[in-house]
């Protein structure tokens, strides 16, 4: 199967993760596609192809050379982003893109402009696969684990390249914060690994943001509004003079680079309660924990106001910036860099806005920095990811493989 038909038949898939579940992986979509996967890594003559309950997948391509060589890993997750459905998705592929707007949907009038993302210009002459404007696409990432799993097709075709053992790990979840919940490192058992999850061709990161989620529940009191002076407490008033104490040019909208920044994802109310949902980033770990202790001062400041109790916080760090664990065996960037170099690709190390399996990996004793995976515009309906872009990420994975060996 070329890397093409492969992508398409993965993106068919609905994979989609609820973080309201409370299960793993938290929709069923996932299992139906982590068993779809495991067969297939077996007939592509995989050994040790292993899915458990939670809808973990491991596989194992054996040595081939009887030199000692370290085992390193690829690891992606099969979810999809819950910001936009991912349910029928109907992709296409634009031949030999030429510069213009795609009309995405004639029905529905909706045009991926170049005006607003011109970064597709870049890719004049290519093949672009892109959605039909009514759900995102799935790159994010589909299109790792299709370069994973093509690769180890390739190097089982091509036996001449001789390589050390490779373990393959795919992972529910990651979209929602928990796909390294429940990784078995230990059973992995790699030295290192990369997850194939950035965006443009070239991006090679080992350095993420620190992440925290922050929810917010705000106390009110509901009196008939006829009677309700010196009574009522409303407590969707009191979110909104919560959320206008955030910083407002410390946000995703006005920020990038290094820049950390708080973002409210969610807000429900009424009256009697109402909540807001934040996540809060930072590359600096002394500035992360500035961000938070910022909440809780505003917090206070709520309740100082209203009376105790009014706003409570509900705090959680998600996952840290990798860089310090990764810092100390850097020749596993090194390695990723001449590789790229060695297959036409030029690299682009660049900080995550975001965050990654692998950053949590990296802390439980698995360095896993990320390489691109060739998408842009990642949970949204004018996703994208060009073909070459793809089979370069898949070359890059061979070539690091072939490279250890020797």
């Amino acid at each position: 199967m070329n890397i093409t038909e492969r992508f398409l038949k993965y993106v068919s898939f609905t994979t989609t993760s609820d973080e309201n579940t409370n299960m793993t992986p938290s929709t069923p979509g996932q299992m139906i596609f982590a068993k779809f996967l495991a067969d297939e890594l077996k007939s592509i003559g995989l050994q040790e192809v292993e899915l458990d309950k939670n809808g973990y997948v491991m596989a194992t391509l054996p040595s081939n050379t009887d030199k000692k060589v370290p085992t390193i890993g690829f690891i992606s997750h099969i979810d999809t982003s819950p910001d936009m459905s991912g349910k029928n998705v109907k992709a296409r592929i634009v031949s030999n893109y030429d510069g213009n707007d795609i009309l995405l949907n004639s029905e529905k009038e909706i045009v991926f402009e170049t005006s607003k993302y011109p970064e597709i210009l870049q890719y004049k002459g290519q093949d672009i696969v892109v959605t039909d404007g009514t759900t995102l696409l799935g790159a994010d990432d589909k299109a790792g684990v299709t370069e994973i799993v093509t690769a180890m097709e390739y190097l089982i075709a091509h036996p001449e390249i001789k390589h050390g053992k490779v373990r393959v790990g795919f992972t529910p979840d990651e979209e929602i914060g928990q796909g390294a919940d429940h990784f078995d490192v230990a059973k992995f058992a790699a030295e290192w690994a990369y997850t194939m999850d950035g965006g443009e061709i070239g991006e090679l990161e080992y350095e993420n943001f620190n992440a925290a989620s922050a929810k917010v529940t705000f106390k009110g009191i509901n009196v008939h509004p006829g009677y309700a002076r010196h009574k009522m407490l409303n407590s969707m008033r009191v979110a909104h003079q919560f959320a206008t104490m955030i910083p407002r040019h410390e946000t995703p909208e006005h920020t990038e680079g290094y820049e950390g920044f708080f973002h409210l994802t969610n807000m429900e109310g009424t009256v009697e309660k109402s909540t807001l949902s934040y996540i809060i980033r930072d590359h600096d770990r002394d500035r992360f924990n500035r961000r938070k202790r910022e909440f809780e001062h505003l917090v206070n400041k709520i309740n100082a106001e209203f009376g105790d109790n009014t706003a409570t916080l509900e705090l959680r760090d998600q996952y840290y910036n990798m860089r310090e664990k990764i810092e100390p065996v850097m020749h596993i960037i090194d390695l990723a860099f001449e590789a790229m170099n060695e297959v036409g690709v030029t690299p682009n190390v660049k900080p995550i806005r975001g965050g990654t399996d692998g950053s949590r990996l990296s802390y439980e004793g698995l360095p896993c920095p990320n390489i691109f995976a060739g998408g842009h515009n990642f949970h949204g309906r004018f996703e994208f990811v060009p073909v070459q872009s793809m089979e370069k990420a898949m070359q890059v994975i061979v070539k690091i493989i072939e490279k250890v060996a020797k």
